[in-house]
């Protein structure tokens, strides 16, 4: 039977809510409405006063090619961040999953990544891939290989994904493995009776039984890949060579911060937020469907 907490009167339930509603308020809904208005604005060229402009921001932002080639970079970037993370973490948690000496240690070990902030992370991979100090990368180039993430397009976006992703694997992991974990093992053991072995048992009856993780899984990394691969990003190669490596987080800060155009910036931190919000009530919808059934 469901046991449900009732309060009396409706004045203690809005006390508890109070803190989370007032953090919300003040980091994401004043700040993004800041951006919204921002966005419909454009300063003088002293950048003293700023006038109305309307949706002219974004109508200059889809009328700029490096703009559509910085949405179609960021969504080739985002799919392959997380496509290599979620398949790499999850199989890792099938391995861990298994009766095997000293799993929880490989629990741990695995995990620790996730702890490693975004631009910690840049550089221990330019300690292992920097062309002229680090261990692969100059170990490549002594081998003949032509090796300079720093200049190559194609090695820097590379680059900049398998980083990214690696930071990634750990948070994955976590929720496979917690996903396989809360899957009954009658049902394993019936599959395993009737046949099914190895890669045809996950297929048919592990991977559907993880199919609202991994949907879950596939907002939450695009998400990731979208905004929290700044520092990553931006420790490794600052957008470049040229722009091959600059998604809308980081044009969105160069445009910003550095070339001072706070309109354009709001308007692309607006279309940021709008994809964001798309992705998550896709979530919603898919998991309210799947809670239906």
């Amino acid at each position: 039977m469901e046991r449900r907490t009732i309060f009396p009167g409706t004045w203690f339930p809005i006390l508890l809510v109070l803190p989370q509603l007032a953090l919300t308020a003040v980091f994401f809904l004043w700040p993004a409405g800041q951006a919204i208005w921002s966005s419909t604005t454009r300063a003088d060229p002293f950048g003293e006063n700023s006038f109305f402009v309307g949706l002219e921001n974004f109508s200059d932002l889809f009328g700029d090619p490096l703009y559509i080639d910085s949405i179609t970079r960021t969504l080739v970037f985002c799919a392959a961040v997380a496509m290599l993370s979620m398949s790499v973490a999850l199989l890792l948690a099938v391995c861990a999953d298994r009766e095997i000496r000293g799993r929880g240690w490989y629990r741990v070990m695995l995990i620790w990544p996730y702890a490693v902030a975004p631009a910690m992370a840049a550089v221990l991979w330019i300690l292992l891939m920097h062309p002229q100090v680090g261990l692969v990368g100059a170990w490549l180039n002594h081998i003949g290989i032509a090796w300079d993430y720093k200049l190559n397009d194609d090695q820097a976006m590379g680059m900049v994904i398998v980083a990214s992703a690696w930071k990634q694997v750990s948070y994955n992991f976590i929720f496979f493995l917690a996903g396989l974990q809360s899957i009954p093992k009658a049902v394993i053991e019936a599959a395993r009776m009737d046949g099914a072995k190895g890669w045809l048992r996950f297929r048919t009856v592990v991977l559907p039984l993880l199919m609202p993780t991994v949907f879950f899984l596939i907002v939450v990394n695009l998400v990731y890949a979208a905004f929290d691969t700044f520092g990553t990003i931006q420790a490794l190669t600052q957008g470049g060579p040229g722009k091959a490596t600059e998604t809308l987080v980081v044009k969105v800060y160069r445009d910003g911060v550095v070339n001072l155009d706070i309109g354009a910036s709001s308007a692309e931190s607006v279309v940021l937020m709008i994809g964001v919000i798309v992705l998550t009530a896709m979530q919603f919808r898919f998991l309210g469907k799947r809670g239906e059934k």
